[in-house]
């Protein structure tokens, strides 16, 4: 790495609050690389579940991670080499996710490759949990983004389809949970910005996030 700091934004908020859509944005924005650790939590469940492993079983699944191949670019997601991009967005990985990366030992094994893809590009943005408290709390600027859970659903039906009164329910149900787990619970990290993005429009987020980087710069 270069003797300056690693420039660092990190994302974090509840599901379905746009985090992906303006965290690749903002990067575009910043001639920057973009990780989206949700996906390397995804790919690790979804790996959980090909072995077999239940979810909740806290040895094998702590047994299981340090084994997995994770490879994660703009467009695709690999696990032990297979394409598993489609995979890991569906309905039993999303179910299950949760629960697998309340595994104290599966944290610490993708906190470490976080840290490590961040020293490789000597900075990026970061979107996920405990990016701005744990991953990296010195970032440049910590986001919290969120929006409604009523839009957050609206936004997964006109991703994915469904129901939209059934996926409100599921992401309020969601938020319970990450929110009051024991290991890396859903909450603001210490100096974060809140940027409510319901309303807004993408191109919009993004400049007022831009505005927030050059006021803590």
């Amino acid at each position: 790495m270069s003797g300056a700091s690693p420039l660092v934004i990190a994302i974090d908020g509840p599901a379905g609050a746009g985090k992906s859509t303006v965290g690749r944005a903002l990067a575009d924005r910043l001639g920057l690389e973009y990780l989206d650790t949700g996906a390397m939590y995804r790919a690790m469940t979804f790996a959980v579940q090909q072995r077999g492993v239940p979810e909740g079983d806290l040895a094998d699944v702590a047994a299981v991670a340090p084994l997995v191949d994770i490879r994660i670019d703009d467009s695709t997601v690999t696990v032990d080499g297979v394409d598993a991009t489609e995979a890991i967005r569906g309905r039993d990985v999303t179910e299950a996710v949760s629960q697998v990366a309340a595994n104290p030992t599966v944290r610490e094994v993708l906190v470490q490759r976080q840290r490590d893809w961040v020293a490789d590009r000597d900075g990026g943005v970061v979107e996920g949990r405990d990016i701005g408290s744990v991953v990296f709390p010195d970032a440049a600027l910590k986001l919290y983004v969120t929006a409604s859970p009523r839009v957050r659903a609206e936004r997964r039906v006109n991703q994915v389809g469904g129901d939209v009164d059934e996926v409100e329910a599921s992401i309020i149900k969601r938020d319970r949970f990450d929110s009051s787990r024991e290991h890396s619970p859903l909450t603001e990290a210490t100096g974060s910005k809140v940027v409510d993005t319901t309303g807004m429009s993408i191109d919009e987020v993004v400049d007022h996030i831009l505005e927030l980087l050059e006021a803590a710069r």
